[in-house]
């Protein structure tokens, strides 16, 4: 697959007016890395308009999830003098950042060009980037005709983080500063305790209006602590953005109440773990069901008299067969494994079906024009950018592929229990190289090996590495 274009050029004019529509006098180029943590700058409105943009290294392309900065990575991939590159908006994305009068904050690419002494040849930074690959998929669809509609599931606890005598504990949030109500076990679909909340969760959903992030509700989940938030469905791209400025949103909100907000996989070893999942529908484009009679049913899932169709099982054959690669992206982080292990509906094996949660691709009941196929393998800590190319682009190998799906549920399809393992998968991969190229595939595996040797090189990996940094960057 030929690497995706970049970003359509950017246009002076355009950006004046998209920012005088908000009213912004800064504006805030946003990267999503590896991590996706959102990196970048904060620049004035003159410098974003004459750089179309903002520069910043390319240093913050290769950092791992604590800024170190991997052997195997800077010098034969990135430039080891960190280099600038460019930061390139998609001004599709430019919106008034919650809370600050006067201030955009727009989701960018990275752009520039280097040698790369690991792969032979110049690569241009867009080659790492998670939302470029994702619209590298997104073209592959668009050539076969086809156009996809998705819906994330987020899950997310909210917490007190304290530290006595070198030891790190986790308790439940209280609902403000002070405030005497603490939840001491879980109250699974409460909402009593989900209106203590009330005030975090107003302000979170005035913020994701700002950003037209587009949640459709909330509930108390089945762990401590823990609630769920509901995506209306939309475009891949559009919802994986939605996605990663949410995760932000919600640990920079529940900071001002004075708690943590993570999508750590397994803060609890006793308790759920913290999943993303995602619900996929394909359709044919251009179809039209309504376009009247001879016009092409355009849902790909189903058939208009309500049955499944043969591509709905092809799609979930191309998962089956290359999942266990795509492991080291829908779960990046060696938590992640303790909620496969200690599995509370986390799925260890590739295995699909209709209404059973502890399947890794679950077909929901519905009608046939909402035919979809839910991926319940991805923690809260997964990239959502990755998360979804990988998730469709997988699906399109089986499409073309078109063989039929396996039960899924025999050790034949276990998937990896550590993220050893998954990596080692990912490395070998052909179907993930051709989807998002050998130089995004090299680079995240150098970085999650580094973190992993990182974490495990201390006394208490879970206590001094998952505690401390993963429980507020996940």
């Amino acid at each position: 697959m030929d690497f995706i274009s970049p970003l359509p050029p950017f246009e002076r004019a355009q950006a004046e007016a998209a920012l005088e529509r908000v009213g912004a006098k800064a504006v805030e180029c946003a990267l999503g890395d590896f991590t996706s943590l959102a990196r970048g700058k904060r620049v004035h409105r003159e410098d974003f308009l004459s750089l179309g943009g903002c520069r910043l290294p390319s240093v913050a392309l290769g950092l791992t999830l604590t800024a170190g900065e991997p052997e195997a990575v800077f010098g034969p991939m990135l430039p080891a003098s960190y280099i600038d590159m460019h930061l390139r908006p998609d001004l599709a994305t430019l919106a008034p950042r919650p809370g600050r009068p006067g201030e955009a904050t727009v989701v960018c690419e990275p752009a520039g060009r280097w040698w790369s002494d690991h792969h032979g040849r110049e690569i241009d930074a867009a080659e790492l980037s998670p939302r470029a690959a994702l619209r590298r998929v997104l073209a592959a669809f668009e050539a076969a005709g086809l156009q996809a509609r998705v819906a994330p599931e987020l899950e997310l606890f909210l917490l007190h983080r304290e530290e006595a005598a070198g030891r790190v504990t986790l308790a439940s949030a209280r609902a403000r500063p002070g405030a005497p109500a603490r939840e001491a076990a879980c109250e699974a679909f409460s909402l009593e305790r989900a209106s203590h909340f009330e005030a975090y969760f107003d302000e979170l959903y005035a913020a994701s209006e700002a950003l037209g992030i587009p949640l459709s509700g909330h509930a108390h989940e089945s762990a401590l602590s823990q609630f769920e938030v509901n995506f209306h469905p939309g475009a891949p791209l559009a919802q994986a953005d939605a996605v990663f400025r949410f995760k932000r949103l919600a640990r920079e909100v529940a900071a001002r109440h004075g708690f943590l907000a993570s999508f750590a996989a397994k803060p609890f070893l006793d308790q759920p773990g913290t999943g993303m999942h995602w619900h996929f529908s394909v359709q044919r484009r251009g179809g039209s069901a309504g376009a009247g009679a001879g016009a092409e049913w355009p849902h790909l899932f189903a058939h208009e008299s309500g049955e499944s169709s043969e591509a709905l099982g092809h799609f979930i054959a191309g998962l089956q067969r290359h999942t266990p690669a795509a492991m080291a992206f829908f779960a990046p982080h060696d938590m992640a494994y303790d909620r496969i292990a200690l599995s509370d509906a986390s799925p260890s094996h590739a295995s699909w079906g209709g209404e059973d949660r502890s399947l890794a691709f679950r077909i929901p009941a519905s009608g046939p024009a909402s035919r979809r196929v839910e991926n319940r393998l991805p923690g809260g800590d997964a990239n959502p950018y990755l998360t979804v190319a990988a998730t469709l682009g997988l699906g399109l190998v089986g499409l073309r592929a078109a063989q039929a799906p396996h039960p899924g549920a025999d050790e034949a399809h276990a998937l990896p229990r550590t993220l050893p393992a998954a990596l080692d998968a990912l490395e070998a991969s052909a179907a993930l190289r051709e989807l998002f190229g050998a130089p995004l595939v090299d680079a995240y595996v150098a970085i999650k090996r580094h973190e992993h040797a990182e974490r495990h090189a201390l006394a208490d990996p879970r206590q001094q590495w998952d505690l401390v940094h993963l429980i507020e960057l996940a």
